[in-house]
């Protein structure tokens, strides 16, 4: 009897890894750049192993990066964080329901690895999602992020100082690959940055916050605003008894 249930556990891990598999190839290139835009912006390697090792958030990442170049402050980039990711709650909330009964400790830990892909590829799942299964699919994405970060310090490394430089340019183009998709037939995400961007530079412009606190504010007042007005619109329609 506990050999089948290890063997069950042990298939359900593999079926895990080998789903994973295809996001791990994907993180590549996003981490190795990560790294080199990290080398580039002034880190050490242990800083840029030890970001992806604790916050293993692409685009928090990128941001962090950005703001550590311009000198923001630690309870700044903190706070950005902490609002780009709190969908992060939905997202293992949602997943909760699909998953089968484990104890909390074991929750705790696969959660920490649910990004936006991998909550894709355990959501469309139709079978109840075990532990071992969760394990198998963020362990491969997780260890292909962390070590390609690595992997992206050492080529910064190797490359000449004028490149290293450029790579400024880089670090904006990525936020633009980030957005641009995300806005493709999603007006909701394009009004989002549209407002954002307009409070944060009557912020900056008018002198009101510093670089960092104008990004936070930026943040959430148009998440607040945009939500409101989705929420509201749902209302009228019908969608959500006020």
């Amino acid at each position: 009897m506990l050999a089948t249930t290890v063997q069950k556990e042990v298939n359900q891990w593999r079926v895990g890894l080998h789903n994973g598999v295809s996001i791990a190839i994907g993180y590549m290139p996003i981490a190795l750049t990560y790294g080199f835009i990290a080398k580039s912006t002034g880190l050490s390697f242990m800083e840029t192993i030890l970001m992806s090792v604790f916050v293993y958030a692409g685009a928090s990442q990128y941001m962090a990066l950005d703001m550590i170049s311009k000198n923001i402050g630690m309870i700044e980039i903190v706070i950005t964080t902490f609002i780009v990711n709190i969908r992060h709650f939905l997202m293992s909330a949602s997943l909760n329901e699909k998953t089968e009964k484990a104890p909390l400790w074991k929750k705790a830990i696969y959660a920490f690895g649910i990004t936006d892909e991998t909550f894709s590829v355990a959501a469309v799942q139709k079978e109840r999602l075990s532990a071992p299964y969760m394990f198998g699919l963020n362990i491969i994405a997780y260890l292909s992020w962390v070590i390609f970060s690595g992997f992206g310090y050492f080529v910064g490394r190797v490359l000449p100082e004028f490149f290293q430089e450029g790579m400024a340019v880089a670090l904006y183009a990525m936020f633009i690959g980030l957005l641009v998709p995300s806005m493709k037939g999603n007006r909701k995400v394009l009004v989002l940055a549209l407002i954002a961007g307009i409070f944060h530079t009557f912020f900056i412009a008018s002198g009101l916050f510093s670089s960092g606190w104008a990004i936070v504010f930026a943040t959430l007042i148009s998440a607040v605003l945009v939500e409101g007005i989705v929420f509201l619109r749902q209302v009228r329609e019908g969608k959500i008894d006020d």
